[in-house]
């Protein structure tokens, strides 16, 4: 279905145009070191997945999958938001410090340490399954991408809360609830 096609397209494109706009209520950040930011992959992953893979012999042309997958990409897209919005002033760049960090362990904190990352990686399914099932390459990419990411995040979040990150971490799995 087309219609479907087009409405994930322009879902991306609000979802990007309000990701940046909050971009600027963010804390400062500490960290000078450049690093690539996971937003920038995700963009790109986005606009691949839409207009490079949307044709070809993996295109998917079911609508039972189509469906499933914008179902996937509401609610990946709906769980990074709710995350964004949850953490606040707190959000920053992947892999940056905060000039004054708080650790955030409610909300969708509750059920994965990196909600966001868990969302844009539904959002990014989900549009496979919707366009082009070769899309499923760039998820895995990009999962790659941010596991790392994640990864040394709570290297930093362990330095800035010594008692209470490792706590936290014992509880709450990193991406995926209940398994990773």
């Amino acid at each position: 279905m087309q219609t479907l096609k087009i409405t994930v397209d322009i879902a991306w494109g609000v979802f990007w145009l309000g990701w940046l706009a909050a971009a600027f209520t963010a804390n400062q950040s500490t960290s000078t070191r450049r690093r690539i930011p996971a937003g920038g992959f995700t963009v790109l992953a986005v606009v691949i997945l839409v207009r490079v893979l949307r044709g070809g012999g993996a295109a998917v042309h079911s609508m039972p999958l189509e469906v499933i997958g914008a179902v996937v990409f509401a609610c990946g897209i709906a769980l990074a938001v709710w995350a964004r919005i949850h953490l606040g002033r707190n959000w920053g760049m992947p892999m940056s410090e905060r000039a004054e960090p708080e650790l955030v362990t409610s909300g969708p904190y509750r059920f994965v340490r990196h909600p966001i990352y868990s969302g844009l990686l539904l959002g990014l399914l989900g549009t496979a399954l919707v366009n082009n099932l070769l899309g499923l390459i760039v998820v895995l990419v990009l999962g790659a991408y941010f596991y790392y990411s994640a990864t040394v995040e709570e290297q930093n979040l362990t330095a800035a809360f010594p008692s209470q990150y490792p706590a936290y971490r014992s509880t709450t799995k990193m991406l995926i609830p209940f398994l990773l």
